[in-house]
């Protein structure tokens, strides 16, 4: 009897002998190795990276010195998953990045820099930390899923590309959003919820899932108060602006400015920080360029009235708001500057009226 999707008994039985059959195909153990054995192991290739289908040693010092560091501080380190082999190896499927990282730090090639916690460790190799906690990094348990050695190739590969594939990894405003709560983390999270700013900031519903109003109101405070001091990497600058302010903020100052910049937008840009009547994003660069030099400009000319905003549909004004390079200190300042230039040169002081 047919189900009302139209699923009789005999496709559920052949569903089930297929379910069976691949999942006989795929045997397992669980084997916890101290990471100086992996290493040794992999120096002496009895644990090696596949070149079939294994990605190139492509982790920068930043991935190097997170992971590492999260060893060091005794942080839970994800599964890794290797293979058996029929001449006795085992086959890294999963954690060749790791693996690598590893190898490098304790060969004396990677001297640690840029760590969020063990700042005292910064420009320590693998010989410089003290000795008690070497030997703790060297003994570290990696848990690792190891597959049989019956498993076949197109498994491995299979397991391979659905670890790395499954799933979207976090964003900046969702690890941040995690990582880094209390009170200023409240007050971004406030500024999201202003009416007048989701009113002239629009999101589509995908990138407000994913915390984009927390990332542009995060962007407007960073660049509205250090700007200046802005050289490359968005996300390095907006974690380093966290940490400088996180304990010690002026809340009212800050939602006032905030609110102060909203209105002056809504009253003289025809569309907000949209490009359109009917756009349903809201493009970074066009955002930052638009709330942080109006906030700029008010800075120096609280009543300043615009006399045109003509230069809105201007060239220069389209290629500093079009032009991403989102993490070139010249074009950041540039797109800031231009529009708080812009305002200051084409208005009158409100006082005088």
């Amino acid at each position: 009897m047919a189900t009302e999707n139209g699923v009789d008994d005999e496709r559920k039985r052949n569903a089930e002998d297929q379910i069976k059959k691949m999942r006989n195909e795929i045997d397992y153990n669980t084997r916890d190795y101290t990471i100086d054995f992996i290493i040794q192991q992999y120096n002496n290739n009895e644990f090696y990276i596949p070149d079939e289908y294994q990605r190139q040693y492509i982790w920068n010092n930043v991935d190097k010195n997170r992971f590492i560091e999260s060893i060091l501080l005794g942080l839970p380190i994800p599964l890794m998953f290797f293979s058996d082999t029929d001449d006795g190896r085992c086959e890294i499927i999963d954690g060749a990045q790791r693996t690598q990282a590893m190898d490098e730090f304790m060969s004396g090639d990677l001297s640690l820099s840029g760590l969020k916690k063990l700042t005292s460790l910064e420009g320590f190799s693998y010989n410089d930390i003290p000795q008690y906690y070497r030997k703790k990094f060297d003994k570290t348990n990696m848990r690792i899923v190891v597959l049989s050695d019956d498993t076949t190739l197109d498994i491995r590969q299979e397991i391979f590309n659905r670890i790395n594939t499954t799933g979207r990894a976090a964003n900046p405003s969702e690890i941040r959003r995690g990582s880094q709560r209390g009170p200023f983390m409240d007050f971004l999270t406030e500024c999201t919820n202003n009416i007048t700013f989701k009113d002239i900031c629009p999101i589509s519903q995908t990138m407000a899932k994913r915390y984009e109003h927390l990332e542009l109101v995060l962007r407007f405070f960073a660049f509205v108060n250090n700007y200046e001091n802005f050289e490359h990497r968005v996300d390095s600058f907006l974690d380093n602006y966290i940490e400088d302010v996180k304990s010690n903020f002026d809340r009212d100052k800050m939602w006032d400015e905030f609110n102060k910049m909203l209105f002056f937008v809504k009253e003289n840009f025809p569309y907000g920080f949209a490009k359109s009547k009917n756009a349903r994003s809201t493009p970074r660069v066009r955002f930052e360029a638009i709330s942080v030099g109006v906030a700029l400009a008010l800075r120096d000319n609280p009543d300043l009235v615009p006399q045109s905003m003509d230069w809105l549909d201007s060239v220069e004004f389209k290629y500093h708001t079009t032009t991403h390079a989102s993490n070139s200190s010249g074009r950041v300042k540039g797109r800031i500057l231009y529009v708080k230039e812009k305002l200051l040169s084409e208005a009158s002081d409100a006082s005088n009226f």
